[in-house]
């Protein structure tokens, strides 16, 4: 219909006939429906628009030079850290006067420059901690998380740490704070315990304040113990212990509050015996992390491979796939993959 009514005349009148009475109207007058109209329009391309006339300056404004001197004093080395407010108060307390304040800001938006002029500070990019444990004692992973106590605003903080390769929980330890002293004492304390050899360990955590304590610190570099520390605001480069306080507070017998803190350590003394010896953990080819960390998890998956091929022997039709094989120890566990790792095995994942 379009291609019909929109020809010559008819199309030349409908459009004198709109800047008359208006396009309904007009619409209207000539039997012409709107919809048809506009689709007209929105297929005819639009009219060029004429060219802009430059305005005309005004004459109270400022000449070319004047403008000139004030960009010039607005960028000097004395006010570029200032805002217009401020140097307009400073030039007249000179007895000079420019501009309007509101002028200088016309000035500064002419050329781009109504922003932050101030020296903003920067802080270069964290670098992300790349950990590789091909054993155990190789890199542990430690935290704090709270406890709620037997009333509301009450908590007892929970001191863990785990072994990345080997999921074995170290040293553990519950108190009524959390402060850099108490941290010292439990990470000494755990790292002499295993009488391990200088240079050998990392000891990776997040950074609250008692994971980057100077005594803290010091007291790692006495011992030859590497520290690393997760970047700001990012909880994926602390995995280990976070899956672990998940595995800790979804337990069945988990309870909302402890009535006291002989009740919270003894508690947690079920759980990380269970989680150290009990606990078959998915992350290490379902061994427990006592087996794993203490080297006894190859001469058990000798074992199981003795059972499966023992059954397989006997049933070889019920395995359609040919003679099973129990799942093999990772090769490696690691926070943050390093790019030039390579490997043909599995990892340690970080989940419970």
């Amino acid at each position: 219909m379009a291609g019909t009514v929109f020809e010559d005349a008819r199309a030349e009148a409908l459009e004198d006939l709109t800047g008359v009475v208006g396009r309904v109207r007009a619409c209207s007058a000539l039997g012409v429906s709107r919809a048809t109209y506009y689709r007209h329009h929105r297929r005819s391309p639009a009219p060029p628009r004429p060219p802009r006339r430059e305005r005309r300056r005004h004459p109270r404004a400022l000449g070319r030079a004047e403008q000139d001197r004030v960009l010039e004093v607005l960028r000097s080395q004395e006010f570029v850290d200032m805002a217009p407010a401020e140097i307009y108060a400073v030039l007249l307390d000179r007895g000079i006067y420019l501009c309007s304040e509101s002028t200088m800001y016309r000035i500064l938006r002419r050329h781009g420059e109504v922003r932050e002029r101030r020296r903003q500070a920067t802080h270069p990019p964290r670098k992300k901690p790349e950990l590789i444990a091909e054993g155990p004692n190789r890199v542990w992973s430690w935290d704090i998380t709270k406890l709620k106590g037997p009333v509301k605003g009450s908590y007892y903080c929970l001191y863990t740490i785990i072994d990345i390769y080997s999921r074995y929980t170290t040293g553990w330890m519950i108190a009524t704070a959390e402060n850099k002293e108490l941290a010292e004492q439990f990470l000494s304390a755990t790292i002499l315990k295993y009488k391990l050899e200088q240079g050998r360990l990392t000891v990776h955590s997040d950074r609250g304040s008692p994971m980057v304590a100077e005594n803290v610190a010091q007291m790692m570099s006495n011992l030859g113990v590497t520290k690393s520390h997760s970047r700001p605001k990012t909880s994926n480069d602390n995995p280990y212990s976070e899956s672990q306080y998940k595995t800790l507070k979804y337990r069945h017998d988990f309870p909302d509050r402890f009535g006291c803190i002989e009740d919270a350590r003894a508690w947690c003394e079920d759980f990380f015996d269970w989680y150290n010896l009990t606990h078959r953990h998915s992350g290490i080819a379902m061994h427990t992390p006592f087996d794993v960390h203490f080297g006894l998890a190859t001469q058990l998956r000798e074992m199981r491979t003795d059972v499966l091929t023992s059954v397989y022997a006997k049933h070889p039709e019920r395995f359609v796939r040919g003679a099973p094989r129990p799942p093999k120890l990772p090769e490696a566990a690691w926070i943050n993959k390093p790019t030039d790792f390579h490997h043909d095995d599995q990892t340690i994942p970080a989940q419970r």
